[in-house]
């Protein structure tokens, strides 16, 4: 009977000892060990975890944080242990997806579960990947979702994204234990040629913009120009014909002065060309880029330019008559 009894209890020894080799089942859970050596009697649970009681393999309850009194137990060969965090954990899936206007784009999904006090055990013994799952669900949502949306859409909509995947994930993962806290769409990252072209197409729309922009610069600072030289010459001119006015005035003065006679306009005329005449060649001396000038320069001549000036103006309006 003792040897029996020791079989038994190498075996049952062999069978655990094998079981905690294999993988488990959750990455959010794993075996654990009694804070005595040797035996599981006495459990000490952290707070950030709760202990599921296994008895030879099956489930027998769960303990809360603390310290407490399971049972009897040898060398671990009754009595094992089986944790699970209390915390929330994020779970990151990345999605390749196609938009609507055929943009290939990786979908970034954040995921942040925890685990249901009241159903610890479901989510211990139900799932074997909860990683697995949460993708399988979120890669069914945003490829259902996405190939709708252009891909300027997807960018604005990846609220719209996230609340869908937000209320699979809560329909689904209850039943497992799991509480759904957030589902965030992190990041759209479209393929790396996409992004050169993009870039491209904005680089190139603004300078078309600083083009237009210089240009409509260049337009107003040209039509400033002329009007600003307009304005100049108008000014210049009624200064001119006010100082050739004064001259005038100033030669019929000084000629009649004392008299009682008056000058005819041809007279005036005269006047004024030999003057116009003396400011030329005084202008002509003072530039100093001016090159050599060979003009008759004799009373004579003077009278000859006033004649010439005074024939062709008469012979113009000659014509206008005619």
């Amino acid at each position: 009977a003792q040897v029996r009894f020791k079989l038994c209890c190498t075996g049952v020894t062999r069978l655990i000892s094998q079981s905690t080799h294999l993988p488990l089942r959750l990455t959010m859970q794993r075996q654990e060990r009694g804070c005595l050596p040797c035996t599981n009697c006495f459990a000490t649970v952290p707070q950030d975890k709760w202990y599921a009681v296994e008895n030879f393999g099956k489930y027998s309850h769960m303990l809360g944080p603390g310290l407490a009194f399971v049972g009897f137990d040898c060398c671990s060969c009754c009595i094992s242990f089986r944790s699970i965090t209390s915390r929330v954990e994020q779970n990151t899936v990345n999605v390749q997806t196609k938009t609507k206007d055929n943009v290939f784009v990786t979908c970034k999904v954040a995921v942040q579960q925890s685990v249901r006090p009241e159903n610890a055990y479901d989510a211990m013994y139900k799932l074997a990947n909860v990683r697995e799952q949460i993708e399988s669900y979120v890669s069914d949502v945003v490829r259902s979702s996405v190939p709708h949306m252009l891909l300027d859409e997807a960018f604005e909509k990846k609220d719209d994204i996230s609340e869908a995947v937000q209320k699979k994930l809560e329909a689904e993962m209850t039943s497992y234990g799991f509480q759904i806290h957030k589902a965030l769409v992190t990041e759209l990252v479209p393929d790396a040629s996409v992004v050169a072209s993009m870039n491209e197409i904005n680089k190139q729309k603004r300078l078309r913009d600083a083009a237009v922009m210089a240009a409509e610069a260049e337009k107003v600072r040209v039509v400033k120009a002329a009007e600003a030289a307009a304005d100049a010459s108008q000014l210049q001119g009624e200064g001119i014909a006010r100082q050739r006015r004064a001259i005038v005035d100033g030669l019929r003065d000084s000629i009649t002065h004392g008299t009682n006679e008056s000058l005819s306009t041809d007279k005036i005329s005269e006047l004024l060309l030999i003057t116009q005449y003396f400011e030329t060649l005084r202008d002509i001396a003072a530039n100093s880029k001016a090159q050599t000038v060979f003009l008759p320069h004799s009373a004579s001549a003077v009278v000859d330019v006033a004649s010439q000036v005074r024939n062709g103006i008469m012979q113009a309006g000659a014509g206008g008559r005619m």
